[in-house]
């Protein structure tokens, strides 16, 4: 029997294509947090989230110290990427240009800086994670 299980490599490579991710955070007496969100990563690297800063996210996530993101792929073969680890940073906002890099992956140029304008503030937070676990699938693998 073949194994579907991507290798490092590959499944750095997926994360790091444009893709749609699910925020997953425990939270303390209820189910945990499942939300979609942008990101940005390059393999080896950090995951780089953006949001505002006193949502309901980032509380959870500044609570639980840790997350998992998922990505997946909408087409067939059906592929996808689970990196979880800790939180090393979640207090200050991006740098415009980190705001750029992540809102230019799902917005087309204009309309990318555009979102930036008007989203970008004191009020924003960069999460930044350390990929530690990884599960993984790329039903394309025979």
């Amino acid at each position: 029997m073949s194994s579907f299980v991507m290798t490092a490599e590959e499944r750095e490579a997926f994360l790091s294509e444009v893709h749609i991710g699910v925020l997953a955070v425990e939270r303390e007496g209820r189910a945990p947090l499942a939300v979609p969100v942008w990101y940005d990563y390059e393999p080896g690297g950090e995951l780089l989230i953006w949001m505002d800063g006193g949502s309901v996210k980032d509380k959870a996530i500044k609570k639980a110290g840790r997350l998992s993101l998922v990505a997946q792929s909408e087409t067939l073969p059906y592929k996808y990427v689970t990196a979880e680890g800790p939180v090393i940073a979640n207090d200050a906002p991006p740098t415009r240009e980190q705001a750029l890099k992540i809102a230019q992956r799902y917005l087309p140029g204009d309309e990318g800086t555009k979102y930036v304008d008007g989203a970008l503030s004191d009020n924003s937070v960069l999460v930044r994670v350390r990929p530690e676990k990884w599960l993984s699938n790329d039903q394309g693998k025979a």
